[in-house]
Order: structure tokens, then C-alpha cells, then sequence
């Protein structure tokens, strides 16, 4: 009986609207990209990009936390003898710990894919139960969740191998509790803790994340007392529900931070420049130029526009979605949620007006020239210099200057053009007859499925380490490692590497941040081989020189300045040759 009602309860459950969608964003997952679940010991396209990092970071984290026991977030054997600080790029820790039970018990390439999967599972899923939340719509929930889930903006960051930045699924959960825990009349602590623990999951996420939903929930919350009336002001349940959300997001932003914050009072993080924040600014062409992994006319897309940086200005709404939010705006009194709609285009228009950055962009490009069709209004053919609200923010709001993607406020005008899309499809399945809703939620689901299908995946690679890091592993530890030339120091492959050599070395993944030893030593050693590089190295206790000879032209010289330096050849290997002192 015991065992026969156990089965009862779970047929009961998996028959559950909210299991059988979480189903479907599974297989949907699977389907969006595939083959990528029969290949989960390889990642997608190249190897040595940002999804190497991100192996190798999954690895650090499992041998610092069970093998090492000591402080994940500070690396003592790279940038040795110095230590890395690994909060001088992303340490995703949330990320992270979703893919660490896979990775020990398959490896942490299988670790880091199933993050990635779960992380489009996730945000469909939160998406579909916040709009079933609103409407009780099965069939809305599920339009919004597709849309959000697979977003061209999250493909292009899954295919480059972000995955601080796939990791999108915890905003709709977020942005549920906040809505929910401001307008309450009635205490309750699940808007609160749902609100809170969800931006204790962005912090631990993304850096970037968690600084830009700081920013957007104070326009959400502006948004909020203008729409629903500045009387809720007045409210205690408003000021009690408000004051433990702060409460409890101010400790967990604060433990998730804290790394970072360390690291910014060394001097660690650095400011980026305004030319440089200004060539990752969005133009207002991103949102409406399909992406260019479009299984149909990506590649047209491509050819025609050929965005330099399409992994950040891949911003595509859709056209199913916008529409969708379309309609729901203008139709919004039939939704029963008018102010929320009513933020949401605020919201969306504002991280919009943010993403465009410092100045006026088209086409990838900044604006310089004036329109022809203008010139002769406006008397002349170079476009003024008009600075946006992003370059206000940049000399002046604490920390906006250390970013450098402004592109990726766009994330929110996705994320809520995808909340009016799933109140647009509810408003239009209310004005048909109960036979036509079915047929036009799958008819919008095939839609949004062809405007976003990136076709079957064909380029897979596996991560492994060199022969000569296998050879090195072998080596007596008398000291560190040194790779040439010195611009391969901060290549993500060569810190894959040393998983397998397992010796200390001299450089670390500093795409974003150097550290001090960094850029002490290298006008040095962008110099080798030379006497005072090479009496550097020693100093700095490297015992192992590796050199890519395929990366010089007359390798036979160099290989004889080396050696009469006082180091000898010890081992070739492919193309590394490795020294060591005499």
C-alpha cells in the first residue's frame, strides 16, 4: 500500500504544469544545443577561449575547496611568485557550484556543460512560473519562458563560453519578488526571500550582473511609486517588507562581493578609459538585427553586417517578442497588470538607453558623420559630440568606470520585453475560443523556435593540456614556469595547462586586470631573450622556460641567444622547446 500510494504521489507530481514545463525547457535545451548533450567532454567551437577559463576555474575551485583546503579566490602558483587574485577577472562562484557535482564525478568539462545547460533550463523555467504566477496561463508562461530562455544574447555569451554571463536565471525570480514584496498589503516573508536570495544568486553569478540590477531596481522602484501610487509610502507592510529585503540582499551582495571589494582597496580593479568603455557601446541596430548564428539567414546577417564584437551586441528582441510586448502594452488594462507593464517599458527603455554607453553608435560603429538627409538642416556634415547618460554615470557613480561593456544593460530591456511578451500572448489567448488557444501558443512557440534556432552544432573541441605539460609533471619542483613569447602568459589555454604540468606559474588569465608583478615585468620580458630578461627569470625563480618556436621567424637565432644565456635546451616537444639553467 505504502508503495503503491508513493507511486500515486509521484504520477500526481510529474503531472504538475510546473514539472511537465520544466520538461520541456529541458528538451527544448537539449534541441537548441544539440549534439552538445552526447558530447559534454568537449566544448562548443574552439579550445583556449574564455570557456577553457572557465574549465580550468571549475577544476581550481574542486582541488582548492577538497584537495588543497584553502581559499578559492587566491591562486599562490600563478603569477608566481606573487599569487593570482582571481577577483581581478570573474570568479562566478554560483556558477561554479552548480557545476561542481558533475565535474566530480565526470570531469570539469562536463561540470562547466551542465552549468551551461541548467542555466537555460533555469531561465525559461523562472520565466514561465513568474507569468503563470501573474495570469495563470499555462500557455503564456511557456511563450515567455521560450523566449527568455534562448534569447539570441544568451546563445551568443553560451557560445563564446561566458558562463558568468549565461548564468541569466535568476532575474525573473528576482524581479518576481521585488514586484511582489512592494506591492503587498499583507506581510508575508516569500516575496522577501525570494527577492533576496535571488540577488544573493546574481552577485555570485556576475559582478556585472549585480551592479547593473542595482542600478535598474532603482528605476523598477521609481517606476513602481509612480505607477502604483507614492501612498504605498505611507504603508508599514511597504517599509517592513523593504527594509529586511535590503537587509538580507546587503549581506549576501556584501559576502559575494567582498572579494572583489579586497581586491579594488589593493588597487587591483582598474578604471577603464571612455574610448575604450565607448567601443562597447550598443547601437539601436542591435536590438533589431537577427543573430548571426540564425540557422536560416544567420549567415547572411553576417556577411551583410559582420559585427566585429557580436558576442556583446548580439541584443535581438525578436519579432515574435516584440509584437507580443506590443500588444500587451497597449492592450495592458486587459491584463489585470497595467502598472507592471507600465514599469517594464521604463525599465526596458532606460537599460536600453544605458546600453547605447557613452556616445552615439550605428551599426557597430560611432556616430562621426552627419546623415545626408540632415546636412542641410543642421548646416554640417560632422555629427556633434552628444555624450549619453552612461558617460554621466561613468565619471561619476562609484565603480561604473571599472566596467566595460555598457552593451550589457541590454540584458534587462530582454529581460522585460520577455515578462510583456508572456502578458501579450495571455491577452490574445483570452479573446479566442478555448479550441484556438492551444494551436496558437504551439503556432507562437514554432515562431519564436525558427526566429532563434541556431541549427545543429558542428564544431566541438577537447581541452587537454600539451605533450610538454605531461612531460613537465615529471619534472623535479625546483621552481616555476615560464612561457614565450610572454604574450602567451595570459592565454586561458596556458592556465588549463597547468592542471597537468601542476608547477607554479609565472602568468594567469589578466585579460581584465593586471596584476602589479604583471605589468612590472612585462616591458622586460616582452624582450626575450635578452640578459636583463633572462636575469629576471632567475630572480623571479623560474626553473622552466618553454618557447613556441612556431611564433618566431628565425627560431634557430633565438634558440642560440637563449642557450648563451646560461640556459640549456632540456626537452622539445611539437614545437615547445623548454630550458632550463645550466
Amino acid at each position: 500500500m505504502n508503495m503503491q500510494l508513493f507511486i500515486l504521489k509521484v504520477l500526481k507530481f510529474i503531472r504538475r504544469p510546473s514539472f511537465l514545463a520544466f520538461a520541456f525547457y529541458t528538451f527544448l535545451t537539449f534541441v537548441m544545443t544539440f549534439p552538445l548533450i552526447l558530447r559534454m567532454n568537449q566544448i562548443m567551437g574552439d579550445a583556449g577561449g574564455d570557456g577553457t577559463y572557465f574549465v580550468w576555474l571549475i577544476r581550481w575551485y574542486q582541488k582548492a575547496l577538497f584537495e588543497l583546503k584553502i581559499y578559492p579566490f587566491f591562486n599562490p602558483n600563478m603569477n608566481y611568485p606573487q599569487g593570482w587574485n582571481l577577483a581581478s577577472t570573474d570568479i562566478s562562484p554560483v556558477m561554479v557550484a552548480l557545476a561542481l557535482p558533475v565535474s566530480l564525478l565526470f570531469g570539469s568539462t562536463s561540470g562547466y556543460n551542465f552549468s551551461m545547460l541548467l542555466s537555460f533550463i533555469l531561465s525559461g523555467w523562472g520565466m514561465y512560473m513568474w507569468i503563470k504566477h501573474l495570469t495563470r496561463n499555462d500557455m503564456a508562461g511557456l511563450v515567455a519562458g521560450t523566449i527568455y530562455a534562448f534569447l539570441p544574447f544568451h546563445m551568443a555569451h553560451f557560445l563564446i563560453g561566458h558562463l558568468s554571463l549565461a548564468g541569466m536565471q535568476w532575474f525573473p525570480f528576482y524581479f518576481w519578488g521585488l514586484y511582489d514584496l512592494l506591492k503587498q498589503e499583507k506581510f508575508s516573508w516569500k516575496p522577501v526571500l525570494l527577492a533576496g536570495v535571488s540577488i544573493g544568486f546574481i552577485s555570485g553569478t556576475s559582478s556585472y550582473y549585480v551592479y547593473m540590477t542595482i542600478i535598474i531596481s532603482a528605476i523598477f522602484l521609481l517606476g513602481f511609486l509612480v505607477f502604483k501610487g507614492y501612498k504605498r509610502l505611507k504603508s508599514p507592510v511597504f517599509w517592513k517588507s523593504f527594509i529586511l529585503f535590503s537587509m538580507i540582499s546587503i549581506v549576501l551582495v556584501g559576502i559575494a562581493m567582498l572579494p572583489y571589494l579586497s581586491f579594488n582597496a589593493q588597487g587591483g580593479l582598474a578604471s577603464r578609459s571612455l574610448e575604450y568603455a565607448s567601443t562597447y557601446s550598443a547601437s539601436p541596430t542591435d536590438y533589431v538585427i537577427p543573430s548571426i548564428k540564425q540557422f536560416l539567414w544567420g549567415g547572411w546577417i553576417d556577411n551583410r553586417f559582420s559585427p566585429e564584437i557580436w558576442q556583446e551586441s548580439t541584443l535581438y528582441i525578436g519579432i515574435v517578442a516584440f509584437v507580443l510586448a506590443v500588444i500587451a502594452w497597449l492592450r495592458r488594462d486587459r491584463t489585470a497588470h497595467p502598472a507592471l507593464l507600465n514599469i517594464a517599458l521604463v525599465v526596458s527603455i532606460s537599460a536600453f538607453i544605458l546600453s547605447l554607453g557613452i556616445d552615439l553608435h550605428w551599426l557597430g560603429q560611432k556616430i562621426t558623420f552627419m546623415p545626408r538627409i540632415l546636412q542641410p538642416i543642421f548646416h554640417r556634415i560632422d555629427f556633434p559630440e552628444i555624450y549619453l547618460p552612461a558617460y554621466y554615470f561613468f565619471l561619476y557613480l562609484p565603480f561604473f568606470s571599472k566596467m566595460r561593456v555598457m552593451m550589457r544593460f541590454g540584458l534587462f530591456t530582454l529581460i522585460f520585453s520577455s515578462l510583456m511578451a508572456g502578458l501579450g500572448t495571455h491577452v490574445l489567448l483570452n479573446a479566442l475560443l478555448q479550441k484556438s488557444k492551444r494551436w496558437l501558443g504551439i503556432g507562437l512557440l514554432v515562431l519564436i523556435f525558427v526566429d532563434f534556432y541556431p541549427g545543429i552544432f558542428t564544431k566541438f573541441s577537447t581541452i587537454e593540456a600539451r605533450p610538454v605539460d605531461y612531460w613537465l609533471a615529471t619534472q623535479p619542483d625546483t621552481g616555476s614556469v615560464a612561457q614565450f613569447p610572454f604574450s602567451q602568459e595570459s592565454d586561458q589555454g596556458q592556465v588549463y595547462n597547468t592542471l597537468v604540468s601542476k608547477k607554479p606559474y609565472l602568468g594567469g588569465f589578466f585579460n581584465a586586470n593586471h596584476p602589479e608583478q604583471y605589468d612590472r615585468i612585462q616591458p622586460i620580458m616582452e624582450g626575450f631573450p635578452s640578459i636583463e630578461s633572462v636575469g629576471l627569470l632567475r630572480t623571479l625563480g623560474v626553473a622552466y622556460v618553454i618557447v613556441d618556436s612556431s611564433m618566431y621567424s628565425d627560431f634557430k637565432t633565438v634558440d642560440q641567444t637563449i642557450q648563451s644565456f646560461g640556459l640549456r635546451l632540456s626537452n622539445v616537444s611539437v614545437a615547445e622547446y623548454v630550458y632550463v639553467w645550466r
